[in-house]
């Protein structure tokens, strides 16, 4: 008897940057504008670590399509409202310019138990990612998959990367979040785990000991969930473009699938050791697409335009039966035209050519990120 097919939902969780429409520069978002958006978006927004931050979700939506349409009514909701407080939110995963040092953290106990907890490590946390979960219900699948997918990580990452500036310098990194955020605990790619039973034992450890309340205060790139029946991918950068987001959405879900499709013909793909993972994982970081990730299998490194041809051609019968092989596609476009890090760079290297100086330079790559922020809505 086979075993029924997964529904492979997905859901999509952002976090935004908001910026002064005339300064540029990060600003607060004031008690006015977060009420009406909690308001208008009920269940669905939320404050996040700092007062410069807010996040989305969208519902549980059945594939990239219904995605699409969430995201639209999330992002063009978010602006609308943040306009009228004379702010624009970006989806960039480090603001140009603004530093750290001016910001302060939002008054939650959460985000309160945050601070004191993590000290100096949280009070530079001026990062925003995405996270996408995939509908699988088996708890046994979901740790099967969670194995196998992490390779594919470095690839998602390579594409997403939005973050080349940090406090107006150019780091010379495709991807300067990760650089933040794996300063943290509990961070960076997920242990191998035989069992479901082995990973709730791991997680029970540190919650007997109250060193953390449950699973989500564990922030793997990629981690099993407890609370919702899904596997959540959290490597990415934010995507300055809805349509990018709905493409790393699209292969995250394909992705996902097509290991499932292996494992119903009891096959698998490799699993290799987190430090040959963490290797490709770190070039992607530094270089985006820009530089080949190492072919694991064949060792060699590999162009990553044709690292991405070859991804889409394996997902290829997966993406057809989600309807999302216009999503998956245009990862190839990325692939071959450069990712957002790449984008903000040409934007500045313009702005100097034409006789701007440094500052109004990276003036001119935030209001390149409000533009793409509205660009597909």
């Amino acid at each position: 008897m086979s075993r029924a097919e997964p529904d492979f939902t997905i859901g999509i969780e952002e976090e935004y940057l908001l910026v002064d429409r005339e300064s540029l520069a990060l600003a607060r978002a004031p008690d006015a504008m977060m009420q009406a958006c909690a308001a208008t978006l009920e269940g669905q927004f939320s404050p996040e670590f700092l007062e410069c931050q807010i996040e989305i979700g969208t519902k549980v939506c059945a594939g990239v399509s219904e995605a699409r349409d969430e995201l639209k009514y999330l992002r063009s909701t978010v602006a609308r409202i943040a306009a009228e407080h004379g702010l624009a939110p970006i989806a960039a995963s480090c603001h140009p310019f603004s530093d750290w040092r001016d910001q302060h953290h939002t008054k939650k106990d959460r985000y309160n138990e945050l601070h004191d907890d993590l000290a100096g490590v949280v009070q530079r946390l001026l990062i925003c990612g995405c996270h996408v979960h995939v509908g699988i219900a088996e708890k046994a699948m979901r740790i099967d998959l969670v194995n196998q997918l992490k390779y594919f990580l470095p690839h998602l990452l390579a594409l997403s990367c939005s973050s080349p500036f940090w406090q107006g310098r150019d780091t010379g990194l495709s991807c300067y979040r990760l650089s933040v955020f794996d300063n943290l605990p509990r961070t960076g790619l997920p242990p191998r785990m035989e069992s479901w039973g082995e990973f709730e034992r791991s997680i029970e450890a540190l919650v007997d000991l109250g060193v953390i309340e449950d699973s989500s205060k564990v922030w793997w790139d990629l981690r099993p969930s407890s609370r919702f029946p899904t596997i959540e991918s959290r490597i990415c950068d934010v995507a300055p473009r809805m349509e990018t987001a709905l493409t790393l959405a699209a292969l995250s879900q394909s992705l996902t699938r097509m290991l499932w499709r292996l494992a119903m013909k009891n096959q698998r793909w490799r699993i290799y050791d987190n430090f040959l993972i963490a290797e490709n994982r770190w070039r992607a970081q530094r270089y985006g697409v820009s530089e080949g990730l190492i072919d694991l299998g064949a060792r060699e490194i590999v162009p990553f335009p044709k690292l991405i041809d070859e991804l889409v051609t394996l997902v290829e019968e997966d993406a057809e039966a989600l309807g999302c092989e216009e999503e998956v596609e245009r990862a190839k476009e990325i692939a071959n035209k450069g990712n957002a890090a790449d984008q903000q760079r040409r934007v500045y290297s313009v702005a100097r050519s034409s006789g701007a100086d440094h500052d109004t330079a990276l003036g001119a790559v935030v209001s390149h990120l409000i533009e793409e922020f509205h660009a597909d809505l």
